[in-house]
């Protein structure tokens, strides 16, 4: 059906009022032009909507459905209104965020609550992607920021280094790895290990590794954040590959050990993606200095 919102406040005060002619004055039409609206709006449905009796309207069952829609779309339509005054204004913004398993599971809770606090008419849609995807995202306009990890087709968009974490083995105090100061990450392969799970952007890379290895990871189990990981491996399930940054706050309390990898992948540069740094909305600016600022 092809109606614009005239039509549908129109048929709304026709319903209220039970009389065309009233509503056609409430609108400020011409009775003829009201009719024929009207008209116009049951022939796209293909029945009447309003039973003509001699001192006005009332609905028919369709008429009833209709005017059931009609009052949803039209409040729908002053929302979204509303909500673009307070955009353009400059009262309201919002941000789209793609970003890698690490930091939407470890340190963006961290860091979002302060800032979302001080930022109190910014809304966030924050999603995780794989770290190619997160590129292709900013580039075609799906995401305002992307922040990635490692080595990434950046797709030509700009790059701002905000802080260095590195992936390490983390075992059971009680395991033989346990005395070890570093390994290599091919040593492990051998071990069943605890993984982030399937399409997240960790266990992803580790399974593009051993694929270059040739030897599969003997996943025991996989879970949905590094804490809940670095819990099974304490309790001594296997070993796991984890962020040091999240395997230092659960060290303590989870009786884990880690040891450092040999491999030069496993030292992650982290990076916030945007389009145009320059064109970007104050929030947006507002959201790249507080990732700065909180490593600086």
């Amino acid at each position: 059906m092809q109606f614009d919102l005239t039509d549908l406040r129109l048929f709304v005060l026709t319903a209220d009022k039970s009389n065309i002619t009233h509503a056609a004055a409430g609108r400020h039409m011409s009775l003829a032009a009201a009719s024929a609206r009207i008209k116009a709006l049951e022939k796209q449905a293909g029945m009447p909507l309003l039973y003509r009796e001699a001192r006005g309207v009332r609905l028919t069952p369709a008429g009833e459905a209709f005017l059931y829609h009609a009052r949803s779309v039209l409040r729908q339509a002053e929302q979204m209104r509303t909500d673009l005054q307070e955009y353009g204004g400059g009262l309201r913004g919002h941000l789209r965020v793609f970003a890698n398993t690490t930091a939407v599971t470890d340190f963006l809770p961290e860091i979002l609550p302060g800032f979302l606090t001080r930022n109190p008419k910014i809304n966030m849609d924050l999603q995780e992607k794989p770290n190619p995807e997160i590129a292709r995202g900013v580039l075609d306009g799906r995401a305002d920021i992307g922040i990635v990890a490692g080595k990434v087709d950046t797709l030509g968009l700009e790059s701002i280094h905000f802080s260095t974490d590195q992936l390490v083995l983390a075992t059971a105090k009680n395991h033989r790895f346990a005395r070890r100061k570093k390994i290599a990450f091919a040593e492990t392969l051998d071990d069943e290990q605890v993984g982030m799970q399937s399409g997240s952007t960790l266990q992803t890379f580790l399974a593009q590794v051993t694929d270059a290895l040739g030897k599969p990871l003997k996943l025991r189990i996989q879970l949905s954040s590094f804490d809940a990981m670095c819990r099974m491996i304490g309790a001594g399930v296997a070993v796991g590959i984890v962020p040091e940054s999240a395997a230092r706050r659960n060290q303590a309390a989870m009786g884990i050990t880690l040891i450092a990898l040999t491999d030069p992948w496993s030292v992650r540069e982290r990076y916030i993606l945007v389009r145009n740094r320059s064109a970007l909305p104050r929030y947006a600016e507002s959201l790249i200095e507080t990732l700065c600022a909180h490593y600086r």
